[in-house]
């Protein structure tokens, strides 16, 4: 598909992440003015919630965009979103009549403060990346049990907290933690010393379910997808993990994009997933491409310095899709709701500028990272500041999510001292 041309020229421009192509939905606002639901177009946001108003957005016999979030719109279905983006795409191409009267709806972004775009209802984390998986295996259990035995079989994942899921931008504390490393007689109180990221696209469920879907059924739930950074703490992982898998280490935040970036709008990038080693059952099997080729980088910045490029890979990854996640998610009869969100796993490639993590990149820490200011980095310290990137590239366009950034603040003081 080639570039569609706006009226708003400035999402024609070359390199522009927000074409006519893309509409992703996020919440903004302006001055004084209350948070809202907006689509990005070029350098500028469309306000939906004055568009409606104006009765230029019409969904459904009630009005959707007077609440500063995308869930009432995700709660219409597929059929609403398929509509939405029809008369959006209606309203800003090149040649709209109703040029003149969006004209004055549209607010710079540069003047914009951004918020979570939809309201996270739950939040699980899969481990669905398989280079991933086999590096951090090997650093542990050696190459001979990289993966689990079930890894192959199903995307594996735990529950993490919605509550603790942020906009790109939001600060994130360095937390403090039980350790215990391999040679401590006793766990301690301190810290996180070895406080990581991991690069994810994350899913948002935008229609819900309460008994088990099908793959093609959970592909229709998904409104759309986010780059994703789950913050991880690996001192505390490594000392709390067995048996139950990660808590604590993954409870300080999820740093996600501030845009939606719409399953149509990912449409022509679809990808097929890699051949099975092992063959999946029969509720799981891929029904076609079902992963996406978009590009995602990773950039490091220590406080004052400029940002260096530390990993450089692709959606296409993945070993298994959000789909096949979401599936496997309600095969049990779990219930899914809108907003719940799917996190992939932290996607890295074969190669080791590849890798999605510091774990991986440093290989625990054995082989330090030189930034391009001369400093190294094992794990991330104080007043790094990292930056999640994603794009698809299209026929003289690029379909991109924006930016998933956080900078590391200091640990405060022991929050138990009396």
């Amino acid at each position: 598909m080639p570039l569609m041309k706006s009226w708003v020229t400035s999402a024609n421009a070359p390199g522009r992440l927000f074409p006519l192509n893309n509409l992703p939905c996020g919440v903004f606002s302006t001055g004084e003015d209350d948070p809202r639901c907006g689509v990005a177009i070029g350098d500028m946001i469309l306000d939906c919630r004055a568009a409606e108003d104006e009765g230029l957005l019409n969904l459904d016999d009630a009005a959707v965009f007077d609440v500063p979030f995308w869930n009432e719109v995700m709660e219409l279905g597929a059929d609403a979103w398929d509509a939405l983006r029809a008369r959006l795409i209606q309203l800003l191409a090149e040649g709209s009549p109703d040029r003149d009267a969006v004209a004055p709806l549209l607010v710079p972004m540069a003047d914009a403060e951004m918020y979570l775009p939809f309201l996270v209802a739950e939040y699980t984390d899969f481990y669905a990346g398989r280079h991933h998986a086999t590096n951090v295996g090997t650093m542990f259990r050696g190459a001979e049990n990289a993966l689990p035995p079930n890894w192959l079989h199903m995307p594996i994942g735990y529950n993490g907290r919605a509550s603790s899921v942020v906009v790109s931008g939001t600060p994130v504390r360095r937390p403090w933690g039980q350790l215990k490393g391999p040679d401590d007689t006793a766990p301690r109180f301190a810290p996180s010393a070895r406080f990581d990221l991991e690069l994810e696209l994350g899913a948002v469920v935008g229609t819900g379910s309460d008994a088990p879907v099908t793959v093609d059924e959970a592909d229709t739930m998904i409104f759309g997808y986010v780059l994703l950074n789950d913050w991880s703490a690996r001192d505390i992982q490594a000392w709390e993990y067995q048996p139950l898998g990660p808590f604590q280490a993954k409870a300080t935040a999820t740093t996600i994009s501030p845009w939606i970036v719409t399953r149509a709008a990912l449409e022509p990038f679809r990808v097929p997933t890699p051949a099975r080693e092992v063959p999946l059952l029969e509720h799981l099997k891929d029904t076609g491409p079902m992963l996406y080729d978009i590009a995602l980088t990773v950039t490091l910045a220590p406080e004052g310095k400029p940002a260096t490029d530390i990993a450089r890979t692709n959606a296409r990854e993945l070993y298994y899709s959000a789909a096949q996640q979401l599936a496997h998610h309600t095969s049990a009869g779990c219930p899914m709701t809108p907003g719940d969100l799917l996190g992939s796993g932290t996607i890295s490639g074969v190669e080791k500028y590849q890798r999605g993590s510091l774990l991986e990149l440093s290989w625990g820490g054995k082989e330090p990272l030189t930034l391009d200011s001369g400093e190294t980095r094992s794990f991330l310290e104080d007043g790094d500041t990292l930056a999640l990137e994603g794009a698809a590239q299209g026929d003289g366009y690029m379909i991109g999510f924006g930016p998933c950034t956080g900078t590391i603040l200091p640990a405060l003081e022991n929050p138990y001292a009396r």
